[in-house]
Order: structure tokens, then sequence, then C-alpha cells
């Protein structure tokens, strides 16, 4: 049985590479040199979703200044990922995680309660990769509204 590495404040990220938007493979090694903001929504076109992907989609300019990449992240399929891309004009990639290969190494599914049936879905979160790939800081049951400021801030805020 394989374990899987755990991404853990302080420590470098596990690699991973997954599909994304416009046809690409994004690789945790690819990123080096860069600060890496890796958001986890739990569906495509969802109010509270997109109103986050706006949030990034709106500040982004502020943080490609910080050297820093923005990537969301859910289980939906690249192609729901691409239409909700298109629609909502967001200027970065979106991963699709249908097999939660990242969502494990980040710890981000959790057991929900929809409409009195227990589902098992990603919590709403956050995560800052510094340019050498260690994690510096992590927003867990994020509320939309204000979040990306503060995650600018702390962006900002790391060497």
């Amino acid at each position: 049985m394989t374990t899987i590495s755990k991404a853990i404040p302080g420590k470098k990220v596990p690699a991973f590479s997954l599909p994304a938007t416009g046809g690409k493979e994004i690789k945790l090694s690819d990123l080096k040199g860069n600060k890496v903001v890796l958001y986890f929504y739990p569906k495509d076109s969802t109010p509270g979703c997109t109103l986050e992907g706006q949030g990034f989609r709106d500040r982004s300019r502020e943080f490609r200044e910080q050297n820093t990449i923005i990537i969301g992240v859910s289980r939906d399929s690249l192609e729901s990922h691409e239409n909700f891309r298109d629609r909502q004009c967001l200027p970065f990639d979106l991963i699709s995680d249908a097999d939660e290969k990242l969502c494990v190494i980040f710890d981000v599914i959790r057991e929900k309660n929809m409409y009195g049936k227990k589902v098992s879905g990603i919590e709403r979160s956050t995560f800052l990769i510094d340019a050498e790939g260690i994690l510096r800081k992590e927003w867990r049951k994020v509320r939309v509204e204000g979040h990306v400021a503060e995650v600018l801030q702390a962006v900002r805020d790391c060497p």
C-alpha cells in the first residue's frame, strides 16, 4: 500500500502533476521560483465558488506583481473548468483533481451534510507555497468575503 505524503506548514510540498485548463499539465517542480496560491473550491459555477474565482481574478495583477501564480483546484472535469474559466474570464489555470490526489495531499476532503444526506466534498481552503516549494500558510473553512485580500497580504509578507 502506498502512503501519500501530506502538505505540512513549514515543509516542502510533495511533488504533484495534474491536468489543467488550456491543455496544460501543472507540475509543482515547474512552478519553482514563483510563489503559488493554490485554492481549493467545491464546484464550478456555484455562487460561492464563482465569487471566490472573481475575487482572485479581480486582484490577479496584484498577485502577478508579487511573483505569484494563482491556481484553482476542484474535482470538476477539465471541460467544466474550461467553461467556468471562459465564462468568468479567469486569467489563471484550474486543475482538475477528479481522482482527489491533490485533495488528499492537502487534506481538504470533508464529510458534509447536503439536504440531510452525508456526502464527501472539498472544504474551501487556500494554501500559500513559497518560491522554494515550502508551504508557508494555509486557510481552512474559508469564508469568501475578504479572503482574497487576506491572501494577498500574506503573499506580500512572504519572502
